[in-house]
């Protein structure tokens, strides 16, 4: 059986990881996170709630990797983004 080399990236607002991996092929995002072992740094992570993504595209935990890809473990949002523009937009208008 062959293997494949990943990255798996995770930000928090007071650390960034990116962790390089070689897995079999075959092996999932899932399979790839816990590998990773993010989630025993970062306990807020929760593959129920949080999203996953390769290369900025979303993808379930099931999802099959391919060599090369990233894997990135995305954090709710705080605020809407189009809301947050707005509320900057707005208090710039008034000065």
């Amino acid at each position: 059986m062959g293997h494949i080399k990943v990255e798996v990236a995770y930000a928090n607002p007071n650390k960034q990881v990116i962790i390089s991996l070689k897995l079999n092929v075959g092996a999932s995002v899932r399979e790839a996170i816990s590998r990773a072992g993010v989630m025993a740094d970062f306990p807020e992570i929760d593959l129920a709630v949080n999203k996953v993504g390769i290369f900025g595209k979303l993808v379930t935990p099931d999802t099959i990797l391919h060599d090369a890809d990233r894997v990135e473990i995305y954090r709710p949002l705080v605020c809407d983004p189009k809301e947050r523009r707005r509320r900057q937009a707005s208090k710039t208008s008034r000065t």
